[in-house]
């Protein structure tokens, strides 16, 4: 367990005389901005995690240019490697090797980034605990949310819900997924020429709709995955072995193998109830068609974090008003790229051999995929141009 950083003890943290300004559950990237956010905004917070820090979490650990942006300066130390070339392949086939010209995505193992943001929220005046279980939400009559946990019960005025997608606390708001995958994962020990893997990522597009697989190289492992619709558990156990067969991975060293559930939310989807509010994961809150989705919880934490901090102290009306503010943000700052990656799906999973081609062939889908990389560009920008109108209209999508 991390240091707490406050003066208040274990039986203090869990008594019904305290009332926390905001307490999140749940400590990924979006949480631990979030209560990070809230408490340079002057809010006393507690952080709670059910895992035992550090811990794992099945994930590419691929850092976009908005990620970047939204991390503290002390966390861009677990940068391991920045990739500056993207390799595409076809359901296993020929591939095709692109040079960027400059890095367009930073590389991270989770353990060592989610460690270095709890940390950065501690050295900000949170309180944080692990290996805390939440058992229940409710609120109370005075518009209190009790979040009750297997060491006691948990007051505050408002809760930051973050506990990923098979938490509480989506499902005490009400999140409605759009659709939900499943990943796969291992953990690969470096092979003894795996200088050929340095500073490049590999992405093949599988044969079923949707599904692709990736490689992106760390210090000291390979983190090789697929994700595909959930329902069809053994053709995904499948495609990861194929793929790290065609890799060259197949004789190396295992030293993890994990999986998850990655869902999107529908455009209607709530994320508040009364003084709970969700982000990242908990909310759906990703790109549907890569299912990237540290960025939307970096930002949908820091926002959540700001909206928690202007509600701690204000009545009820202002209260209400400063919750509401983050669903508004979340619908002008995220909602439309959401939407642009449902439709970018909906292509990928019609036309594989196209996105491929346009990708990996034609010059102008390869810098558009560096631009969104790096920032430059948004999925919602791109979708918007003329060229992707008449092309999504021509497609009928």
């Amino acid at each position: 367990m991390l240091a707490l950083t406050t003066e208040v003890g274990w039986t203090q943290m869990f008594s019904e005389q305290t009332l926390w300004d905001v307490v999140v559950v749940g400590a990924g990237p979006a949480g631990s901005s979030a209560a990070r956010v809230a408490a340079e905004g002057g809010a006393s917070v507690l952080l709670v995690d059910r895992a035992r820090f550090p811990r794992y979490k099945t994930c590419g650990g691929g850092l976009i240019g908005i990620s970047l942006d939204h991390i503290p300066p002390s966390v861009l130390a677990t940068v391991e490697q920045r990739a500056s070339a993207v390799r595409f392949s076809l359901r296993g086939g020929s591939a095709r090797s692109l040079g960027a010209g400059r890095q367009f995505l930073a590389l991270v193992q989770r353990e060592r980034f989610d460690s270095a943001l709890v940390e950065a929220a501690v050295a900000a005046g949170v309180t944080f605990a692990d290996g805390v279980t939440v058992r229940s939400i409710a609120e109370d009559a005075r518009g209190e949310v009790v979040v009750s946990t297997d060491e006691g019960d948990i007051r505050a005025r408002t809760v930051i819900g973050a506990d990923g997608t098979s938490g509480r606390c989506g499902r005490y708001v009400g999140v409605v997924a759009g659709g939900i995958d499943l990943a796969l994962e291992l953990e690969i020990a470096r092979p003894s020429a795996g200088a050929a893997f340095d500073d490049r990522v590999f992405l093949d597009w599988g044969g079923s709709p949707g599904s692709y697989a990736w490689m992106f190289p760390k210090n000291e492992v390979l983190t090789v995955g697929v994700i595909q619709a959930k329902g069809a558990a053994d053709a995904t156990r499948d495609y990861l072995r194929e793929w790290v067969g065609r890799l060259g991975l197949q004789n190396d060293e295992v030293l993890r193998s994990s999986g998850h559930l990655t869902q999107w939310r529908t455009p209607d989807s709530p994320l508040r109830r009364g003084n709970v509010i969700v982000a990242g994961d908990a909310a759906g809150l990703l790109d549907p068609w890569t299912r990237e989705g540290i960025s939307y919880a970096l930002r949908s934490g820091c926002w959540a974090g700001e909206a928690a901090a202007r509600a701690a102290h204000a009545d009820e009306s202002a209260r209400a008003a400063a919750l509401d503010s983050y669903p508004a943000r979340i619908a002008t700052g995220l909602a439309a790229d959401i939407a642009a990656g449902l439709r970018l799906l909906r292509i990928f999973e019609r036309h594989p051999g196209l996105v491929h081609f346009f990708l990996a062939y034609s010059g102008v889908g390869g810098r558009l995929f560096v631009s969104v990389c790096t920032g430059v560009r948004t999925l919602a920008g791109i979708v918007g141009t003329r060229v992707m109108r008449t092309a999504l209209a021509l497609l009928r999508l």
